[in-house]
């Protein structure tokens, strides 16, 4: 039997993830600003659930809920980081506490869970860490930037967090979905810079119209990348990142190929700067 820790687990993946995982008995300690409606909607799980009240900004308050879901069920083996939203706009007009804050939680947050966490991971020499990025915690798009940061220092953290833990028997894996019917798009999920400059209607104007219109038609199947994530965590040599969705194994393709020619269109002139000695 597994023991799941989920932040974020009222909705989208984390949501969907939860279902998944009780549903093949295992544990779970679920974590939501209001746990209250999580454990409402599914009152068969019975004590195998562990409905807990996080806000992820809390330091403390992640420490709090680790030590207690560690009481209940003796260990934790799978940590999902899956807390986060999305914020659009330019880089000019998203404001500097619109972007504080979205860094205190997909950033800071998600720093506050891992930390609380690593000491029973590294005592019991074993466990697996789920990062839930993006597809633009890879490749990056006008309107995207701040979202896009956001999550390319997540998967910086999780790149070198992943050298460290290895040789302590934990793993952790980054998980890069494109477009899924999760509700992250929706009007009630999504936020958007306050400030808005005609200059950038031909391309923040266009992704917003696009989000606006694709809401709810995304390609990507919740209930298969659940799946995914299930098999990746069972593998016995499971991925550093995991791309979940056609667009978004187009999206890494294109980057990895637009590098490689620019690191060779200027090749030369990058080797130049060596000591000639």
């Amino acid at each position: 039997m597994t023991v799941w820790f989920i932040t974020g687990a009222s909705r989208g993946f984390g949501r969907a993830l939860t279902e998944a995982v009780l549903s093949d008995g295992d544990q779970v300690v679920a974590t939501a600003r209001d746990p209250q409606a999580l454990r409402a909607a599914l009152p068969a799980a019975g004590d195998a659930l562990l409905a807990a009240r996080l806000d992820v900004t809390d330091e403390k308050m992640a420490t709090d809920v680790v030590r207690t879901a560690v009481e209940r069920f003796g260990r934790i083996d799978v940590l999902v980081n899956n807390a986060g939203y999305g914020l659009f706009g330019s880089i000019e007009e998203v404001s500097d506490a619109d972007a504080r804050a979205l860094f205190d939680t997909n950033v800071f947050g998600l720093l506050n869970v891992t930390r609380a966490v690593l000491p029973t991971l590294r005592a019991q020499r074993s466990g697996h860490i789920i990062t839930m990025s993006s597809s633009a915690g890879f490749a990056v798009s006008a309107g995207r930037g701040l979202y896009g940061a956001s999550k390319f220092a997540v998967e910086a953290i999780s790149e070198a967090l992943h050298g460290e833990v290895a040789p302590l028997g934990v793993r952790v894996t980054v998980v890069e979905p494109g477009s899924f019917r999760t509700g992250f798009l929706s009007a009630q999920s999504r936020r958007t810079a306050r400030a808005v400059l005609p200059d950038y209607a031909g391309t923040v104007g266009t992704l917003l119209a696009a989000i606006e219109a694709n809401d709810g038609q995304q390609p990507g199947d919740p209930a298969r990348a659940v799946d995914a994530i299930r098999q990746v965590v069972t593998s016995p040599e499971p991925p550093l990142r995991l791309q979940l969705g056609a667009d978004s194994v187009s999206l890494v393709e294109a980057k990895l190929a637009t590098v490689a020619e620019e690191l060779e269109q200027w090749r030369d002139l990058s080797l130049s700067t060596d000591f000639s000695d």
